[in-house]
């Protein structure tokens, strides 16, 4: 699965339950009939079900779709299954009697979501995959997802320019994820190829498993920088092990801002409040943002497509951006972790 920092358990809770609010206004009630939720006023409906609301990125993208979906004037029927397929299954059939016009699902993971991809099949009914990609099927479904890989080769790429003023040879570290995920690899694949690119000029001293585990990444960082003091750029797969990096560089006397003597050049993945708050703080040179606002476009446009009898296609590849000191203000507004960390002052 893709890896993000875990919300307050508070404000979780808050965000499920005004989202329970939306979806008892959105399905009009325990009384309303089995028909699509706005079919008497001929406007279209959509099931979301998301396979958690237990991170930023999901809320963002759970808030993105609410407010794009309003904008169209699209019904949401909305859904989250706590981390259960067998659920999602159900809420993805509840949808389908319900009469959805389309589904967009975050699912748990790319085996349990084929059977939900073969219902909507069945029903003839247009579903689309949010960030996470199904394994190989021959059903018929549209995934929108990050390029991984390209998104982390340039960030990596930028990493590599600011490290080597400094110093002409570079060593570097890398917080690998799970490799399980499809994500992780494609992450880990755009790091080795953005080393490629250098030329020799970066000396790879650690590429440590996390497995999107917090203690794993500090244990691993601590030996990394135990038997390499000298290193001078980490990169960590997602921006969410940023405390686990924090913890061992300031326990090393190495946490220092851009610029300062002895600062290691830090960039990550996904573009998230805690990334934000350290790039303005001056810690973190770069992260590679997922777009999330292109992908709930993405994700509704190509529903309409479809119930328009266009065929979307079945990848649409989320290109991403590099968020850097240099172009921080400029793109503020489109890196839902900065929209995240204002809305948390």
């Amino acid at each position: 699965m893709t890896a993000h920092r875990i919300m307050p358990r508070t404000r979780f809770l808050f965000v499920l339950a005004a989202g329970a609010a939306v979806v008892l206004a959105a399905c009009g009630g325990a009384g309303e009939s089995g028909t699509a939720g706005d079919a008497r006023s001929g406007r279209l409906t959509i099931g979301v079900a998301f396979e958690t609301l237990q991170t930023e990125f999901w809320v963002a993208a759970w808030n993105a779709l609410q407010a794009r979906a309003a904008e169209r004037q699209i019904t949401l029927l909305e859904a989250v299954s706590d981390g259960d397929p067998a659920k999602q299954l159900d809420q993805v059939r509840t949808f389908l009697t319900r009469r959805a016009d389309g589904i967009i699902l975050v699912p748990k993971d790319g085996k349990t979501v084929i059977p939900m991809i073969k219902a909507a099949n069945a029903a003839g009914v247009p579903i689309v995959l949010l960030n996470r990609p199904a394994d190989a099927t021959d059903a018929a479904h549209t995934v929108v997802a990050p390029d991984n890989a390209t998104i982390t080769r340039d960030t990596v790429a930028y990493l590599i320019q600011q490290a080597r003023r400094s110093n002409p040879r570079v060593k570097a570290a890398i917080l690998v994820g799970d490799l399980s995920d499809v994500n992780a690899v494609g992450r880990r694949d755009g790091f080795e190829a953005a080393v490629a690119d250098a030329g020799g000029s970066v000396d790879v001293v650690a590429r440590i498993p996390t497995d999107w585990n917090q203690e794993k990444a500090l244990a691993g960082l601590q030996t990394a920088l135990q038997a390499h003091p000298d290193i001078g750029l980490i990169f960590s797969s997602s921006d969410f092990m940023f405390p686990s990096v924090k913890s061992v560089l300031s326990a090393a006397g190495r946490w220092k801002k851009a610029g300062e003597p002895g600062h290691v050049v830090l960039g990550g993945f996904d573009g998230d409040a805690t990334a934000w708050r350290l790039m303005v703080d001056g810690y973190v040179d770069a992260t590679g943002v997922q777009d999330v606002f292109f992908e709930v476009d993405a994700a509704l446009r190509a529903i309409l497509d479809a119930t328009q009898g266009r065929i979307p296609p079945p990848r649409i590849a989320d290109p991403g951006f590099v968020l850097t000191q240099a172009n921080r203000a400029s793109l503020e507004a489109r890196t839902w972790g900065a929209i995240v960390a204002k809305q948390g002052q």
